[in-house]
């Protein structure tokens, strides 16, 4: 059973973000919450003071035009109603019009990508196979209705309409002309055949950077369930291999976990289909930011030209 919303801590929280009321340190103070490291879109503390004992992560969801935290309600939910517990407990969740906000139970462990060298095939090994007990859950109420955030077609429509227009806009930049050489070559791959032959859609996490899934005494578990949706093995798995996070790790590592992730006889086709689509969608998203991270632009170039140039179907 969920337990009650801290409603009173909330609300004070949510008037100090707005800069009303008591100041923000000084409600952290009174409550004993402590900002979490790494959320990028919304706000995240651990609560040293739960009434029930546990440390407990409160997590505060900005702009949720995208049913963000319904999302992750209901798959924290599923999984813990499946029986899989390396992931967050959900323990309330509180909707408001400033700032809808979840508690769960804190998830402690290294991200995979700060893992030393030694740990780190143990750590994705797991990771796979977790990954796909996720995909095995069933399909109800709004995964069934709703695609992951970030879906394939996202990623088709910034490769076909997006991109292409922004690259006319610079035309005498001196990295178009390769731009657009890979664009020609991903069209020619068959660049916009992901859905053929994809398969049943599964359950999907959604977000597949490597610092949200979390390795710990030999265990793996994972956060961040805020993506969730339907998806496909095959588009999943490549989403995971040529996320940014996941750049060094060398290919024969991954390819050892391809069976893991599913991806096996008739789906390997439409994981190559993919995997080029998400290398390619990740340069699209550097180039925007070119000058300030030239290195990841410069390495996800390579990447890109890599999987596009060797002749691969």
């Amino acid at each position: 059973m969920p337990t009650p919303a801290p409603l009173p801590l909330l609300s004070q929280l949510r008037h100090a973000h707005a800069g009303e009321g008591l100041p923000l340190d000084q409600v952290l103070a009174d409550h004993r919450l402590r900002p979490l490291g790494g959320a990028r879109n919304n706000l995240v503390y651990t609560w040293d003071a739960a009434p029930n004992g546990q440390r407990t992560v409160i997590k505060l969801y900005a702009g949720d035009e995208r049913r963000r935290s319904e999302r992750e309600w209901h798959s924290l939910t599923l999984l813990r109603e499946a029986g899989i517990d390396e992931a967050p407990a959900p323990l309330w969740r509180d909707t408001s019009p400033d700032y809808d906000a979840i508690g769960m139970t804190y998830l402690p462990g290294t991200p995979v990508p700060d893992l030393p060298g030694d740990m780190v095939a143990p750590a994705l090994k797991a990771l796979a196979e977790l990954h796909s007990r996720l995909q095995q859950l069933p399909l109800q109420g709004l995964h069934r209705a709703l695609p992951r955030i970030d879906h394939w077609q996202h990623y088709i429509t910034r490769l076909t309409d997006v991109w292409p227009a922004q690259l006319a806009e610079a035309a005498h930049d001196p990295h178009t002309p390769d731009m657009l050489a890979l664009l020609q070559a991903w069209e020619e791959h068959g660049g916009r055949t992901i859905p053929a032959g994809a398969g049943e859609p599964v359950f999907s996490r959604g977000d597949s950077n490597l610092l949200n899934w979390l390795w710990n005494e030999g265990g793996i578990g994972c956060v961040d369930l805020e993506f969730s949706g339907y998806s496909s093995v095959a588009f999943d798995a490549a989403d995971l291999i040529e996320h940014i996070s996941a750049r060094d790790i060398p290919d024969p590592v991954w390819e050892t976990l391809l069976p893991d992730l599913g991806v096996t006889g008739k789906v390997i086709p439409i994981f190559l289909a993919a995997q080029r689509t998400c290398a390619l969608r990740w340069l699209a998203v550097l180039w925007k930011q070119r000058a300030s991270r030239r290195a990841e632009f410069d390495r996800q170039h390579r990447r890109a030209a890599c999987l596009l140039g060797a002749g691969r179907s």
